[in-house]
């Protein structure tokens, strides 16, 4: 079998905070203890198939540029076999314990979907085989249901029923491969499931297609004995102007207006949360707020660009926000932490995708030990119960609990005095979490 990273050692070893190493980690030790759980418990790190081994450092203002060793073959389904032996030797030298994929990135679209099928199934049975023999396991799987021509106007909310026939099809393929290898979790990403204009547009009927779709894959998912969950990817835009996924709270009301919340949580990418306009950690609250919180696509995006830019997290402050919701819900139990990032466009050496990886792990690693002391010293959390007292007990508490009338709250408020005004303490708040953030990890 051929070695497509000759010059990596397996796996990347931790060598802690004052290494010079930079094929080492300096934060992530994967047995490492946090809370009751080890490092790679608690972050469940996945490598993006897509982003990492079939990217080409395409952008939108050029083509492709990066020349990989697996992507040369004598036929798509040679190189895809070539670029499965590639990902799994990645893997193991990463020292990561999953990994997630699109089926047309695992293997090809061929002349027919018949033939498509046969091909993906064979392409799942080698991957089987490398899982049993690496112990690295599928987190999550998924369906491209945006590249193909066929979807450029969709694939659940295209106007033609043939079309969302075949992305059925496609999704039960991918979801039975899914439950082959091991996977806890099926994503939906809408791709192109929004639309450009409403001249052309009638939103309800798309939507009501958009809900038959995840209702079909509940089904089946039930009759093949699937036991992970289902994830929705919120996203606002790109390439559709508008996407029906835009945001968690708008995914969360779509999935109790058609009754599918039960079957589903969320999965949060931080660079499409800049595109909805919010913080990732604002997602993630949400997500988390409504129980929904399952898994999380951890990258960034750039500012002053306007499109997904799909980096690799290297911003302390975001994965600190990111690990602290996590940690305070009790962990993702059937998500993880995936790598939705790649490489910049002039980083085209083979290692600079394990010097990516490698510091994205670190920044979530170190991220993880700092809110984990937050947590024990409970300082934030003795802010917000001292804020919100008032709702925990006497007036506050009878409000809630529904015991009090719009005329027993009139007839209090007339017979009180003003409430005095009580500062939010911002900038104070502030500096105690950037002396969290400046601390050196335990």
């Amino acid at each position: 079998m051929s070695m497509y990273f000759p010059t990596i050692k397996k796996p990347v070893p931790y060598e802690g905070p004052d290494t010079r190493n930079p094929l080492a980690f300096r934060y992530y030790d994967a047995k490492r203890r946090v809370g009751g759980r080890t490092m790679a418990q608690h972050l469940r790190f996945a490598v993006a198939y897509w982003h990492t081994f079939k990217g080409t450092g395409a952008d939108p203002f050029g083509g492709s540029v990066y020349r990989r060793p697996w992507n040369e073959g004598a036929d798509a389904v040679d190189i895809a076999e070539k670029t499965l032996d590639a990902a799994f030797e990645f893997f193991e030298k990463l020292g990561v314990a999953f990994y997630c994929f699109h089926d047309r990135d695992l293997s090809p679209e061929c002349d027919t979907l018949a033939e498509t099928h046969r091909v993906f199934d064979r392409l799942v049975a080698r991957a089987e085989r490398r899982q049993r023999e690496t112990g690295v396991r599928l987190l999550w799987g998924t369906a491209n249901l945006f590249s193909h021509p066929r979807y450029t106007h969709g694939a659940a909310t295209n106007p033609d029923p043939r079309v969302f026939a075949i992305a059925a099809s496609q999704v039960r393929h991918a979801l039975e491969a899914t439950r082959r290898l091991g996977g806890t979790g099926y994503i939906f990403w809408g791709g192109r499931e929004g639309y450009s204009t409403l001249l052309n547009t009638d939103l309800k009927q798309e939507r009501e297609q958009m809900a038959r779709f995840l209702q079909l894959a509940v089904d089946h998912a039930q009759k093949i004995g699937f036991r992970g969950m289902f994830f929705i990817e919120p996203k606002p835009k790109e390439p559709s102007a508008h996407q029906y996924d835009s945001d968690a709270a708008t995914v969360l009301g779509f999935l109790r207006e058609f009754d599918l919340l039960d079957a589903f949580e969320l999965n949060i990418e931080a660079n499409h949360a800049t595109l909805a306009g919010h913080t990732f950690e604002h997602e993630l609250t949400v997500a988390s707020a409504a129980g929904k919180l399952g898994s999380m696509d951890i990258n960034r995006g750039d500012p002053t660009l306007g499109w997904d830019t799909d980096q690799f997290p290297t911003d302390l402050p975001s994965a600190v926000w990111a690990m602290s919701i996590v940690l305070r819900q009790g962990g993702l139990k059937y998500g993880g932490l995936n790598f939705d990032a790649k490489v910049r466009r002039g980083s085209f050496d083979t290692e600079d995708l394990f010097h990516a990886h490698i510091g994205a792990m670190d920044t979530f690693a170190r991220a993880l030990l700092i809110a984990d002391r937050m947590r024990k010293d409970g300082f934030f959390e003795k802010v917000l119960r001292e804020r919100y007292a008032g709702f925990h007990a006497g007036l506050g508490r009878r409000i809630l609990k529904g015991e009090l009338t719009l005329t027993d709250l009139d007839e209090f408020a007339q017979k009180s005095p003003e409430p005095p005004l009580i500062s939010g303490r911002q900038e104070y708040l502030e500096n105690r979490w950037n002396a969290y953030l400046a601390s050196t990890p335990d």
